[in-house]
């Protein structure tokens, strides 16, 4: 006997990209208010560094895999790793692990970054609006930070862009948090 039929799985995990969104934008926020100059680099930023930006992305890079979203999956993943890699370039040479990065090679560092968040910039413009905001308000952080770098310049202003980046991920999570809840658009995306 030959059955031919289908049998379809309705997909019922959660969304994973608030958790996402949460761990990049409280991050962002905390380590643009030191790049603002509101406080210095310790260990708070550093753990949340670790913790909510590389971990937590991480989880959620993994969480859109099994949704079959490559466009979550690369993000959350790569910019999970970015937090990782960013940390690990601030600690190892304080753990005498190597040579620290010179502002050149950070300067570099950041420039990748930005022309990779430009180019996930472009897949937006099939999503929301709200994703628009935060992928190009991402991108031109990177550029204005490696300018920083490149320069020597500060880099309060790129701080307080940075602060609006972060807070435009975390209104993005919250609303897709809050629509969900309510089973209704409370907040616009």
């Amino acid at each position: 006997m030959n059955d031919n039929s289908v049998i379809t799985i309705a997909d019922t995990t959660a969304n994973p990209a608030p958790l996402g969104l949460l761990g990049f934008g409280m991050t962002t926020i905390l380590l643009n208010l030191h790049n603002a100059g509101f406080y210095g680099l310790d260990t708070m930023v550093l753990g949340m560094g670790i913790c909510i930006g590389g971990t937590a992305q991480v989880i959620a890079g993994a969480m859109e895999w099994k949704k079959k979203n490559t466009f979550g999956t690369t993000a959350f993943t790569l910019y999970g790793f970015f937090w990782l890699s960013l940390v690990a370039l601030l600690v190892l040479p304080k753990l005498g692990l190597g040579e620290a990065a010179t502002p050149v090679s950070m300067g570099w560092y950041l420039t990748v970054w930005g022309v990779f968040t430009s180019c996930m910039f472009v897949g937006t413009l099939k999503l929301s609006r709200a994703l628009q905001v935060v992928f190009l308000s991402l991108a031109v952080l990177f550029f204005m930070l490696a300018y920083g770098d490149f320069t020597g310049g500060g880099k309060t202003l790129a701080g307080y862009e940075g602060i609006f980046c972060g807070l435009s991920a975390c209104y993005t999570a919250v609303a897709q948090i809050l629509n969900e809840v309510y089973g209704r658009r409370v907040l616009p995306l």
